[in-house]
């Protein structure tokens, strides 16, 4: 049993490339080496197409073609296969050691998508977890959910769609999933829901799913 609710320092990046974000997760794992350092990083970052570690079905020419379509192309090393971030979606990083929370991966991945589940409740959205990864409104993915995990230490995390531009994902099967389509707050509340809006209530719903308090970074 752990004592007190842990501490996260909430930090807003903005608009940033997917490459920087990479960059300054980095630096907030590498924090935790020298004892607890919870962070939950928020940004948006510019169009890119990213691939997990599942990355079998995507070929190099494939890869070539979406860069054509004028977006960044990254390999990461998170669960899953591919996906699209772009303005208008919420990501969420969060760089936690679960040995503060519960070691468990599969609760940790339960935990965000409950998390994204109350948020869009908070917003009249009637989302739902699948046999699929992420959450989802019907047969339509709002939040893709792809973390990496070593030595209970997280990163990558979860991307919300508010009022992106949907059609990025028409040139790719998101996550790998055949038959299944996406949606944002905004397309299922038919008007505009921003990525500002949609942050506190994401914040307080992960407050509350991990049981921990948020902080601003000053």
């Amino acid at each position: 049993m752990r004592s007190g609710r842990p501490l996260v320092k909430v930090v807003r990046l903005g608009l940033l490339s997917y490459q920087e974000g990479l960059r300054l997760q980095r630096v907030y794992v590498d924090r935790h080496r020298s004892g607890p350092a919870h962070s939950l990083l928020l940004c948006e970052h510019s169009p890119v197409y990213t691939t997990g570690i599942r990355h079998g079905p995507y070929p190099a020419s494939q890869l070539d073609r979406l860069r054509l379509l004028g977006a960044d192309v990254h390999r990461a090393n998170r669960g899953g296969l591919i996906t699209f971030h772009g303005p208008g979606q919420l990501v969420c990083y969060p760089v936690l050691d679960l040995s503060g929370f519960k070691k468990s991966v599969r609760w940790y991945v339960s935990q965000l998508e409950q998390t994204v589940i109350s948020a869009c409740s908070s917003l009249g959205v009637v989302a739902t977890t699948s046999p699929h990864t992420g959450v989802w409104v019907g047969d339509n993915k709002i939040c893709a959910i792809g973390i990496h995990c070593g030595r209970y230490i997280t990163s990558h995390g979860l991307a919300l769609n508010c009022h992106p531009d949907l059609s990025w994902f028409s040139h790719i099967v998101p996550c790998g999933i055949e038959g299944k389509g996406v949606t944002s707050l905004s397309r299922e509340l038919r008007r505009h829901v921003s990525v500002h809006e949609a942050t506190p209530l994401l914040l307080h719903a992960f407050a509350e799913h991990f049981d921990c308090q948020l902080s601003e970074e000053a």
